[in-house]
């Protein structure tokens, strides 16, 4: 019997700073999101088939929208084709953005704590950043994401 073998990829979304927005509301990078950007830039470099067949075990399994770090399942086959893809996406809806692989990984207990760690190390600069004020919503959603990458299973 042959095991069906996944590879993870953490990536880390930069939004673009010298973008006009045009409006005040916060752009929110979220699991349908990235799906949906991702799917797309398949689609458009690849085709329906190369659509169809890394579907089968494409997933965005977590996206923290605080620190913009996210964890992508793909099959062993198709990750060099869904990393390419990823690389194409340049927006999400009209924000212009790119992304930075940090770790790819065939197992999920290394892509949790390399995600783990970068999440971590992102929060601090960014409580840095803000001068240690940091809004009680910002805090609970940040630990709520640790807890689901903490608990994060194949």
């Amino acid at each position: 019997m042959v095991q069906f073998k996944n590879r993870y990829i953490v990536m880390e979304v930069f939004i673009d700073p010298n973008k006009d927005l045009g409006g005040t509301e916060p752009i929110v990078i979220s699991q349908f999101n990235l799906t949906k950007a991702i799917k797309d830039s398949i689609l458009l470099n690849f085709g329906e088939c190369g659509l169809a067949l890394s579907l089968r075990s494409f997933q965005v399994k977590y996206v923290n929208p605080v620190t913009k770090v996210c964890v992508i399942r793909t099959s062993r086959d198709d990750h060099e084709k869904i990393w390419a893809a990823i690389t194409m996406v340049r927006s999400i809806g009209k924000c212009p953005i790119t992304f930075n692989l940090l770790d790819l990984s065939g197992c999920i207990r290394a892509c949790k704590a390399a995600a783990l760690k970068c999440d971590e190390a992102k929060f601090e600069t960014y409580k840095l950043a803000s001068g240690g004020s940091v809004k009680a919503e910002i805090t609970h959603t940040v630990e709520s994401c640790f807890e689901k990458l903490k608990n994060l299973e194949s």
